[in-house]
């Protein structure tokens, strides 16, 4: 969009101080922003904590039935308490029945509660977007960034809804258990106090080396989103000059940084799940032993202190709690790598929302009313880098009902100054007016809404014609809309079509060529009543004849407004009240088109070279 000098991205892959930094951001902030966001739905949270208290407690109390129902058998001298035996049994049955249906609204509501908060982030971050400069959007790649919008909350939202109630009944198991083994023998409960630290730093270890890996990963599927997304758009482009060999070669380089960002991030996280399990095997292993030890025995003395002894179902019951304490850690360590990548999703997500937004208009702005179209650039210069200036010392006045055209060799500036013109960035020195208003103490809506503009690129959406031509003004009626098209010489060839206005427009209107996109979105900028019309190009993708026509009916409409276009085709701006001619950042000559041709200067350089 610019006419040079701006920052432009890196090479995909290429190192990025600010990506950099971003991979070793503090995880304690990012967990206190995904927080507020949960906190919005603190009821439907004191809910699930509700459900998972219940349900962990008694799927808790089943150990220790079984372990009466195991001490049932040979308790009387002619066989087994049968009576007893099956009433622990239903008991078992109807607590892991109830257990059960806990867990089930548990999910439910958990997968409730993610919706809501990623719903709420998505559209969050898609406001916060809508609100940036439209700098940002110059130098940042458009897939990465919808790499956040979509998968990252996406992988955040999975991690919600299964990884954080994963843990919390984690934690209410390992508690439960623990109290239950203390119940049963404070002794063997000892083994745990080797093994537990033992688990804590092996997951530790591996988790801090992770981390920054999950990180990349995000990255790096963002760069593979950008570069598929910029590929794709331009295949037309790829397929005419034979690179698909070429493409097919970056691509397989950059899906490779890809695939080694997954594998590394996988591969070391998938250490923590099989470590903490030979520690937890190694504790049973343990238990085993000394709580048959304690059985045979029938109890210890050691010093003043008697350990009583342990029957069979309490022994019994013991592993199974053992397993039910050393099972969660051991389930922890495994989506604690889920976690990571959920981790460096947020952060990602939050970075975006960090980004500074437009500046906030002055305290002193005013609303532009009753816009007659006077604007004047004094003295303007500007650059989107640091001491690079594009536009230097600038001078042009345009005053009501004129139509103004800029001319001037590629990478001149000429598009800069249409997006200083709309206030898309703030200059650098001097100063810009409408009506003798600085634009920078004018609402940037009004300034805007005095506007209409069309731009070379041309933009639909998936829709009807009608809803794209009546984009900006969607209360406009079918008339003023044909009015539009027709003036824009596009009404007789929507009419040719089956559905005529209501055609349904599909992919950023693929199914129609780009002269009559261009036309289209030329009928867009017609039916807006602003006070100012901006053609940027606008007329490139039309043939000659045609680009008069529309500049004809633009005068008719635009009659008493002032008209800015900037144009290559020399031939279709005779009639302009004032062209400038662009080189170098600076107006080298002014004037109509007879005037200039009489200077024999550089426009007449540029129009000889164009018809001889």
């Amino acid at each position: 969009m610019m006419g040079g000098g701006m920052g432009g991205r890196s090479k995909y892959g290429s190192p990025n101080p600010k990506v950099e930094e971003e991979l070793k951001r503090p995880r304690r902030g990012i967990l206190l922003r995904l927080g507020k966001y949960l906190w919005q739905m603190k009821w439907f949270l004191l809910l699930a904590l509700g459900l998972t208290i219940g349900g962990n407690t008694f799927s808790l109390l089943g150990p220790t039935l079984s372990g009466k129902a195991i001490d049932c058998i040979g308790t009387q001298a002619g066989g087994v308490d049968f009576a007893g035996v099956r009433h622990y049994a239903l008991l078992m049955v109807l607590f892991y029945l109830v257990s059960a249906i806990m867990s089930y609204f548990l999910s439910v509501t958990m997968v409730y509660v993610s919706r809501r908060v990623t719903l709420r982030m998505r559209s969050d971050l898609f406001n916060h977007i809508a609100d940036m400069p439209v700098g940002f959007f110059d130098t940042h790649p458009v897939g990465d960034v919808i790499s956040r919008i979509f998968y990252d909350i996406d992988t955040i939202n999975t991690s919600l809804s299964t990884d954080v109630v994963s843990i919390l009944a984690s934690f209410i198991t390992i508690f439960g258990s623990l109290m239950m083994m203390l119940r049963l023998s404070s002794m063997l409960v000892l083994v745990f106090v080797i093994t537990i630290p033992l688990s804590i730093l092996i997951t530790r270890f591996i988790t801090t080396r992770t981390n920054p890996l999950f990180r990349l990963r995000s990255r790096k599927m963002g760069e593979l989103n950008d570069f598929v997304e910029e590929k794709i758009s331009g295949m037309k482009t790829l397929k005419a000059y034979h690179q698909e060999g070429s493409v097919t070669g970056q691509l397989d380089a950059l899906n490779s940084e890809v695939v080694q960002a997954y594998y590394k991030s996988e591969y070391y996280s998938s250490i923590t799940g099989p470590s903490v399990s030979f520690v937890n095997n190694l504790s049973l292993s343990l238990i085993s032993v000394f709580g048959g030890l304690l059985y045979m025995s029938g109890g210890v003395q050691i010093g003043g202190l008697a350990i009583a002894g342990m029957t069979i179902g309490g022994i019994s019951s013991f592993i199974m709690y053992s397993r039910k304490f050393a099972g969660p850690i051991n389930e922890i360590a495994n989506i604690f790598g889920e976690l990571q990548s959920a981790l460096a999703a947020a952060d990602r997500v939050f970075s975006l929302l960090d980004a500074p937004l437009e500046s906030a208009d002055a305290p002193d702005a005013v609303t532009l009313a009753d816009v007659r179209g006077d604007v004047e650039m004094k003295d303007v210069s500007f650059g989107y880098e640091p001491g690079r200036l594009i536009l230097k010392h600038l001078n042009l006045r345009g005053r009501s009902g004129n139509l103004i055209a800029i001319v001037g060799p590629t990478g001149a500036g000429k598009t800069t100054l249409i997006n200083l013109l709309m206030r898309f960035y703030d200059i650098n020195d001097g100063q810009i007016t409408v009506d003798d208003h600085d634009i920078r103490h004018i609402t940037r809506k009004s300034l805007r809404g005095a506007y209409s503009m069309v731009l070379q690129d041309t933009w639909l959406f998936s829709g009807t014609i009608y809803e794209n031509i009546a984009y900006a003004r969607p209360d406009a009626t079918r008339e003023e809309v044909i009015e539009a098209a027709k003036a824009a010489k596009i009404h007789h060839y929507i009419m040719s079509l089956p559905q005529g206005y209501d055609t349904v427009i599909t992919d950023d209107g693929a199914n129609i060529s780009k002269g009559q996109k261009q036309l289209m979105t030329i009928a867009r900028a017609m039916l807006v009543n602003a006070h100012m019309l901006i053609l940027d190009e606008a007329t490139s993708n039309v043939d000659t004849r045609t680009e008069v026509q529309i500049q004809q009916a633009m005068r008719r409409l635009m009659r008493d407004k002032t008209c800015f276009v900037v144009a290559h085709r020399l031939s279709t701006i005779k009639n302009a009240d004032l062209i400038l001619v662009v080189r170098g950042g600076n107006v080298v000559e002014s004037g109509t088109h007879r005037e200039l041709m009489a200077k024999g200067g550089f426009y007449r350089e540029m129009y000889d070279a164009q018809f001889h």
